[in-house]
């Protein structure tokens, strides 16, 4: 049986509210501004403004007598982020996502130079690149989800372009001039292929997951059989549920409302 939620409380609702209002202004705010935006009160905003003030969450100029967001949020989520265990939140997601579109489906982070899977459903034939195993590292330069790093990170792009573009097999871009090619039509589509780059006769499609601040920590990708995923095929079947997933487990890392469940597509 569903548990019902309770209605929730409005002073905690009031709170969260000037708080995640403070956030958004880079400068101190004061009083009167505080309470217009958040649209209450001036006394219940100060109310509220003096318990966080209590519990240092927000400091008070003593000249100019505005309020601001102390570190201490910053801490909380410092720790929050090291206890999220990214493989623990793409799992569900990734098992959801195999059963859409029945391909292996895998999450990988970046490690100086290389990806690392850290999460791997295979599909319904067990077709997987060996790379593609949980702790397995492979290039950036010629997988779906290192391209997404790139184009995120030109630093990052720099230090490979000054390593050897190693070919795995006749496809694998191996000049800056192609590569950069390439990235500049992800950076275009939002997503980044593999097309037999890593392997012969295998295919990726890969989307970023990024956290609360727009950088890509994460990426998620479909690999299958290059005579099934077609570019009809990808563009018809496979790139929404594989959008939808980045986009839930970006939500879930940035602390976002998600726009879509699976059950929606």
């Amino acid at each position: 049986m569903e548990q019902k939620l309770s209605k929730p409380n409005q002073s905690v609702e009031k709170t969260l509210t000037i708080i995640e209002l403070m956030a958004q202004h880079k400068e101190k705010m004061r009083l009167q501004d505080i309470a217009l935006k958040a649209g209450l009160p001036a006394s219940t905003a100060l109310r509220l403004i003096n318990t966080l003030l209590l519990y240092g969450y927000v400091t008070q100029d003593s000249t100019t007598l505005r309020y601001g967001l102390s570190m201490k949020l910053a801490r909380l989520g410092s720790m929050v982020s090291a206890h999220l265990d990214l493989r623990e939140l793409s799992h569900p997601i990734l098992l959801h996502l195999s059963a859409c579109c029945s391909e292996s489906c895998s999450v990988a982070i970046a490690e100086r130079c290389q990806v690392v899977y850290i999460d791997v459903v295979d599909g319904p034939e067990g077709i997987l690149r060996i790379t593609q195993r949980i702790g397995k590292s492979a290039p950036m330069h010629c997988t779906g989800i290192g391209k997404l790093f790139l184009c995120d990170d030109e630093a990052l792009l720099q230090e490979v372009l000054h390593s050897p573009l190693c070919a795995f097999t006749n496809y694998t871009l191996c000049t800056e001039e192609a590569l950069r090619r390439d990235l500049s039509a992800v950076k275009n589509t939002g997503i980044a292929f593999d097309t037999e780059e890593c392997e012969l006769g295998v295919r990726c499609v890969a989307a970023p997951v990024r956290d609360y601040t727009g950088r890509v920590v994460a990426g998620i990708s479909i690999s299958g059989p290059m005579h099934r995923l077609t570019d009809d095929y990808i563009a018809q079947t496979l790139t929404k549920p594989l959008l939808y997933a980045a986009h839930r487990l970006s939500a879930q890392l940035s602390g976002e409302k998600e726009a879509a469940l699976f059950s929606e597509i």
